[in-house]
């Protein structure tokens, strides 16, 4: 994709290397996120609604009434199949997310390489998306966020590589796939999905203006001779076809084929997921507040003794995140001035799935939802360490400090490991975080 950036790979890389890191990434971690995965050996946080969802759809007949009828069945289906094959367990409940985590490390790996043209920048995104925390969180808990995300992610990667492709159909339509594929784990799987449908429209929008910037480059986001192969049919295909059958598919194995049942379960989805009366939570937060982590979620806080405590606080990594604050503005700048269209598409998937939020009337938050937004923010920090200013040992500098806040919170990130309840007054440094 040599009109995002000025390709820096090493050079003489074999094809067996390059399939051999996404390998290496996915094994890494996996190991890692499975490390400890069955303790707590009780529900945490919304596993008390997923779990037995899953566990209904393992019955012959399915009952009723449907548990968690609010959310598409993709998911849950995911961890009942999990728990046929490993027992109703904490290993059943909760491996599929393990899996699935390790996976979205390989299609940051994908975005980035797509991204950057080069093998090293694209590893350090994968780790410092692994770092984030939240990821590793997430990917630990039974929940429908982790397999959302990983669909969405490999469906970017895919619309990354068609961007500058002359048919970019040929990769718009898987990604078009693995967006529907997320929707069916969760609605907020969408809004990826009209990120990219925004990105199509606009520049198809400025064609048709006949708009040409005065000074053009191969590396502008925006070219009046792009996609020269691509026609409305294709549009459609990739964007509405390509989605609606994979978004459908999960509730036809579920139901059969019953237009009647399919409309009854997109209609309660809609009411449950766009009433503005859903109440309050403890944990909750709003939109503008997530990317400074003001208000983090605590999935799991146990007193093991009287100075002991299994703690599981979902807050994210704030070296990194609050780092990506910093290089988001950064990338909107070069978007603005520079108008390059690697930094255009990081901006538009950093902002896209975060910014749908203020757009929705629900008045209940978390700061999981940021999760997307959060784990693509992993490539705005490489993409302002790669620049031409930057000394070249920064990227993994940043990468190295990263990883030690990473495990500096993992005794509040992983419930095996275990603390005092003076590490963890430490490590809770403002209020708002308890």
């Amino acid at each position: 994709m040599k009109a995002l950036r000025e390709p820096s790979p090493a050079p003489g890389v074999s094809v067996a290397r390059t399939l051999l890191i996404p390998v290496v990434l996915f094994a890494v971690a996996h190991l890692a996120l499975l490390a400890g995965i069955t303790t707590p050996s009780k529900f945490v946080f919304d596993e008390v609604h997923y779990v037995p969802a899953a566990r209904q759809m393992l019955e012959p007949v399915m009952p009723e009434p449907m548990l968690n009828p609010m959310h598409p069945p993709l998911a849950k289906q995911l961890i009942a199949l999990s728990i046929r094959a490993f027992g109703d367990n904490p290993l059943g409940w909760r491996y599929p997310g393990a899996l699935f985590g390790a996976l979205a490390v390989v299609a940051v790996y994908l975005c980035g390489l797509v991204l950057f043209e080069a093998q090293a920048p694209a590893i350090a995104a994968a780790l410092l998306a692994f770092f984030n925390q939240m990821l590793f969180v997430v990917a630990r808990t039974a929940m429908l966020d982790i397999f959302a995300l990983t669909f969405a992610l490999f469906g970017i990667a895919a619309f990354l590589k068609g961007f500058g492709e002359p048919r970019p159909q040929r990769w718009f339509a898987p990604a078009g796939l693995a967006f529907g594929l997320s929707a069916a784990c969760k609605w907020s799987g969408l809004f990826p999905l009209a990120t990219a449908i925004v990105i199509v429209a606009a520049t198809r929008l400025l064609q048709g203006w006949r708009t040409q910037f005065a000074d053009a480059r191969d590396s502008d986001w925006y070219r009046p001779d792009r996609w020269p192969e691509f026609g409305p049919a294709h549009f459609a295909v990739c964007f509405v076809l390509a989605p609606a059958i994979a978004y459908l598919v999960p509730f036809v194995v579920l139901d059969g084929f019953s237009p009647a049942a399919l409309i009854e379960a997109q209609r309660r989805i809609f009411v449950d997921n766009t009433t503005s009366t859903l109440g309050t939570h403890t944990y909750a937060s709003t939109w503008p507040s997530w990317p400074f982590l003001m208000r983090p979620v605590w999935f799991l806080f146990d007193k093991t003794s009287d100075e002991e405590i299994a703690a599981v606080v979902l807050l994210g990594n704030p070296v990194l995140l609050w780092s990506a604050l910093v290089a988001v503005l950064i990338t909107l700048r070069d978007v603005v001035v520079a108008r390059r269209a690697d930094a255009f598409l990081i901006l538009s998937f950093y902002t896209g799935p975060y910014l749908t939020w203020a757009l929705l009337p629900r008045t209940l938050g978390f700061l999981y939802y940021y999760l997307p937004s959060a784990t693509f923010a992993s490539l705005a920090l490489v993409y302002t360490l790669l620049r031409p200013n930057m000394p070249r040992w920064t990227l993994w500098a940043f990468v190295a400090i990263a990883g030690a806040a990473f495990v500096m919170m993992l005794p509040v990130s992983a419930a095996f490991v275990g603390t005092s309840m003076a590490i963890f007054s430490r490590l809770m440094i403002f209020q708002s975080w308890i």
